[in-house]
């Protein structure tokens, strides 16, 4: 906070709270919110509905449904710049403003994912075990590919088994798409049924202990033809150029240009159209980016994805996703 200029904060994302205080609440269209004062004090605001007492020793605040708990924070804020959580929905933020003329929210994210970015022992190896999961579970669907399946019944599947090796769900609504589905980077699962010469991009991920996972894997069902193949070469070389850049010191914008040279080199760089990864840990998309922009430097500790993919339209779509942990000589591939 000092680093940022912030003398007060207020953090409202649930995998935050979570990482702060001990206590998982999911507060839907009601305010939850810590505020941290640059002094140390912490307040946790929520309504009496979340059953926050003897969940923490951090000192509550608690409201009913008939109280205005913008008012109640409100209240307890000083005079000045505020941070505020970029996920805060605006309605709480601009209640604020009203009730408070003297205060000026800004965004005040930033302490609490650069406490995030750096893994400890402790979540380094419940994210193993995330991915190795996720890595069992898609090995099974991908081995009940069968002909005339449809991509809703193969994203069923990894949720059922996903339970059945003791996960808590999806970190994320998994991506299963077949043939032509595939050239959409972010293609929503439909009715599509597999036929023989299709290539299958599964995108996956599961939550183990409130730990995410993602991993994509691409196969070709049945008869590969010369230009899948010389793509899917293509885009395992990037990931792997990629992965090679990974290591300590290396500012993760040039992990990208290590990965999307592979691709431009080839001629392909046009369908590439999104950046190489994204952190991840209590949530599957956290800060940093693995981007053209990001000047993040890579730290022991940090956990993100190396994931180029290659879309031709109209004909399929190839991703290679891994996810690495940063060393201090190098990095450990979570997901092998």
């Amino acid at each position: 906070m000092s680093a940022c200029g912030l003398k007060q904060i207020i953090v409202t994302n649930p995998a935050s709270v979570f990482y702060l205080t001990g206590v998982w609440c999911e507060p839907f269209e009601r305010m939850l919110a810590l505020l941290v004062k640059g002094d140390g004090r912490l307040t946790l605001y929520g309504n009496r509905l979340f059953a926050l007492e003897g969940q923490t020793d951090v000192p509550l605040a608690l409201y009913d449904d008939t109280d205005d708990p913008v008012a109640l924070l409100a209240a307890d804020v000083d005079a000045g710049p505020i941070g505020i959580d970029k996920t805060w929905p605006s309605h709480f933020t601009i209640r604020l403003m009203q009730a408070r003329k003297d205060v000026t929210p800004v965004l005040g994210s930033q302490p609490v994912d650069d406490a995030r970015l750096i893994k400890d022992a402790e979540e380094l190896a419940l994210m193993r075990v995330s991915s190795q999961m996720n890595v069992e579970v898609c090995r099974r669907i991908g081995e009940a590919l069968h002909e005339g399946c449809t991509e809703k019944e193969i994203q069923a599947l990894y949720n059922q088994i996903a339970l059945e090796l003791g996960a808590s769900g999806p970190a994320f609504t998994p991506l299963i798409c077949f043939g032509t589905s595939g050239a959409e980077p972010h293609h929503d699962s439909d009715g599509t049924r597999l036929k023989m010469g299709d290539t299958v991009i599964m995108d996956v991920g599961l939550i183990w202990k409130r730990y995410c996972s993602d991993m994509t894997r691409t196969v070709h069902f049945g008869p590969v033809s010369g230009e899948q193949k010389k793509v899917h070469d293509l885009v395992t070389a990037a990931n792997r150029a990629g992965i090679a850049a990974c290591k300590p010191g290396v500012k993760l914008k040039d992990i990208d240009r290590a990965a999307r040279k592979v691709i431009e080199d080839a001629g392909y760089g046009p369908y590439f159209n999104h950046r190489t990864g994204h952190g991840i840990g209590l949530n599957e998309h956290e800060f940093p980016d693995v981007s053209a922009v990001s000047e993040v430097v890579a730290t022991p500790g940090m956990i993100f994805s190396v994931e180029p993919g290659i879309y031709l339209p109209g004909k399929f779509g190839v991703r290679v996703e891994d996810l690495v942990a940063i060393t201090e000589d190098g990095c450990e591939v979570l997901t092998w």
